[in-house]
């Protein structure tokens, strides 16, 4: 098959004819019909997750395609079936996975992370049963693509850990490609969004997704308290998307009494670690959660939404294109402006 492969970590990747995966005996090997290009390829092509430990590896975990061979023990997938997956793909054998949190599965692993992704024709999924999605015959393989990681993360992390209710406000801290999809499914569902970024063509892009009020985050000396005048005493929710002490302390500080912080953005080591503002926490009878991606079983609601029309994780894609422009792509993603999501697509058909 053909795949993106590097070599070394931040070396430019090429598109190398490679061996075709096996599915285990429990898992699948999908045909890749769309994948996304996500910030976290770019962080482990830097060498910044410690999961990519052999070198070379092939990028790649948002993904949706063809089921094209199934393990022995497979029982509920054949060839032919329209799939997804949530980007963790959990062994359903732990006590995370008995209690139905996959998504924080004790063994869990991800393609493009643990395992070659899906910047290819063809990637291997494991314990198939628990972490593959059915797709409806009318969705696209570019949309579902796009729900596998930050749409679906964005999703839990309003809906089941942000509780939106209609009328409430939001405050999104970061739109990139999950921040965005946060604006999105909290205007969704009613709620009144303040979006926070460095960037005029993000802000843009969180308006036209939903935003009621946007705060450029370069130009305003106090975020927090730019929030609490704008929403009249602070948000009943506030999500970092970006990940970093400052945004994440700045999420915490504009929300009001009683209110609930969501850490989505991942916080990097080299960022050191952040302080919280745990007196105000305390004080406020705050609270702060963490949300990590959505298990496969919970994805019915999220698709239902998509197919009714009412969510549109479709206009997040800007454009889409093949293997061979995918490695300059990732390279350039730490400098390109964000104009919105890059799918690739491995065989010309998202």
């Amino acid at each position: 098959m053909r795949a993106v492969v590097y070599e070394q970590f931040g070396a430019m990747p090429e598109v190398r004819e490679v061996a075709d995966p096996a599915p285990a005996r429990d898992g699948v090997v999908i045909g890749v019909e769309a994948t996304g290009l996500c910030r976290s390829d770019w962080h482990g092509w830097q060498g910044h997750d410690s999961d990519i430990r052999v070198l070379p590896h092939v990028p790649g975990h948002e993904l949706a395609g063809v089921v094209q061979a199934v393990g022995a023990e497979v029982t509920q997938w054949r060839a032919g079936d329209r799939v997804t997956v949530p980007f963790i793909s959990a062994c359903g054998r732990c006590a995370s996975c008995a209690a139905g949190d996959q998504q924080v599965c004790q063994r869990q692993t991800q393609p493009g992370f643990t395992h070659w992704g899906s910047f290819a024709e063809f990637v291997a999924v494991d314990h198939a049963e628990v972490n593959l999605v059915r797709l409806p015959e009318d969705m696209r393989y570019s949309t579902a693509a796009a729900l596998g990681c930050r749409f679906a993360t964005a999703f839990r992390a309003v809906v089941a850990h942000g509780r939106v209710e209609p009328g409430q406000w939001v405050a999104v801290h970061g739109c990139g490609g999950v921040g965005l999809s946060a604006v999105m499914i909290a205007a969704a569902a009613g709620a009144r969004v303040v979006a926070v970024d460095l960037s005029p063509g993000a802000l843009a892009l969180a308006a036209e997704f939903g935003a009621e009020v946007c705060v450029d985050g370069g130009a305003v000396a106090d975020v927090p308290a730019a929030i609490v005048s704008a929403t009249g005493g602070g948000a009943h929710v506030s999500l970092d998307a970006l990940g970093s002490p400052a945004t994440c302390a700045a999420s915490i500080l504009g929300l009001r009494r009683r209110g609930r912080h969501v850490q989505v953005g991942l916080l990097p080591l080299a960022a050191g670690p952040a302080v919280l503002p745990m007196e105000r926490v305390i004080g406020w009878e705050l609270q702060v959660l963490g949300s990590h991606g959505m298990a496969a079983h919970a994805y019915p609601a999220m698709i239902g939404m998509v197919r009714a029309g009412t969510l549109r994780p479709d206009r997040l894609i800007a454009r889409t294109i093949g293997l061979d422009e995918a490695g300059p792509a990732l390279a350039s993603m730490h400098t390109a402006p964000p104009t919105g999501m890059t799918m690739i697509s491995p065989r010309g058909a998202a």
